[in-house]
């Protein structure tokens, strides 16, 4: 499963989808309505089921688990990001016509560092089985504190990428269209580029989180990578199929912070003893599902 024809073959489908998408659908700027965002959301986890039917008459009953249970987490924890993306373009007043364009060169950045974070993690596990144990306690770490973080908060001016670039690169006042960068005497990125490098630097902090968590599933790189690749590219269209109901689920980010735990937990005693992958699957979707009955159940309080 990971010879390199496989690799090839499926990077050339999702290389189309991206010309496909950026090319054609959304070739100028434009607002992306809820109805068009759905379609797409449905279409990308369509072809992820479908991908993993593949794999069930390819290579068997177990891979294709692993890639369900990879792709269930890893949509899950992105859904929990869609929030942050949101906090980002309010921060910098992006109009949502720009929105559509900062996700899709941000998801092709976010690609290539998950492949490369990818190859690293099962690389390092697999000659240093120790490392296993910081993984899972960096997991359990991260749910613990998403369980006592109460609000979701970002502060872009922090960010010490931005600052180091704002540093070494002039940027202009105004947004000018939707360009990344302008030539007036000398090369100025725009505010647009900018806010480009705060989602991307944030999806490095994403990753810390969900590649040891799929890690924990399995150490197959294709199975991983490709489970986070169907869930990367569909954040987008989830991004604005769920913008406005995001805040309805109030207790989301605690089952994800459960989510976190349990495979912390999982990988801390994989050498003591093996959960297996459809009780985990059980497990992350049985939680999800409660928190998001429960917020439905027990909606916040609107402000008077």
């Amino acid at each position: 499963m990971n010879q390199p024809l496989f690799w090839i073959i499926f990077n050339l489908f999702v290389v189309a989808m991206l010309v496909l998408d950026l090319g054609v659908f959304h070739r100028s700027g434009h607002v992306v309505k809820v109805r068009e965002a759905m379609l797409w959301s449905v279409a990308w986890i369509a072809m992820a089921v479908a991908f993993a039917i593949l794999v069930f008459f390819w290579h068997g009953r177990a891979p294709a688990l692993e890639f369900v249970t990879g792709y269930v987490i890893e949509l899950s924890l992105s859904v929990d990001n869609l929030f942050v993306f949101l906090l980002i373009f309010r921060f910098f007043k992006v109009s949502s016509e720009q929105q559509h364009r900062v996700l899709f060169w941000g998801i092709i950045g976010a690609l290539v560092m998950r492949a490369v974070f990818i190859l690293l993690g099962v690389g390092l596990i697999r000659r240093f089985e120790w490392v296993t144990y910081i993984f899972g306690a960096l997991l359990l770490f991260s749910g613990i504190k998403l369980f006592l973080q109460e609000e979701s908060e970002i502060h872009p001016e922090n960010n010490p990428v931005l600052k180091l670039f704002r540093r070494l690169v002039p940027v202009t006042e105004d947004y000018v269209g939707g360009k990344f960068f302008v030539r007036r005497g000398t090369l100025y990125a725009t505010p647009l580029f900018v806010v480009l490098v705060v989602v991307e630097t944030t999806d490095v902090a994403f990753a810390v989180d969900s590649i040891p968590a799929i890690l924990a599933i399995t150490l197959n790189a294709f199975i991983v990578y490709t489970s986070n690749v169907f869930a990367i590219m569909g954040l987008r269209s989830m991004y604005f199929a769920l913008a406005g109901l995001m805040e309805m689920f109030r207790y989301l980010h605690y089952g994800l912070s459960l989510v976190l735990s349990f495979i912390g937990v999982k990988m801390l005693i994989a050498h003591y003893f093996v959960v297996p992958t459809a009780y985990a699957l059980a497990t992350v979707g049985g939680i999800l599902l409660l928190s998001v009955l429960a917020s439905v159940i027990h909606p916040a309080k609107k402000a008077a």
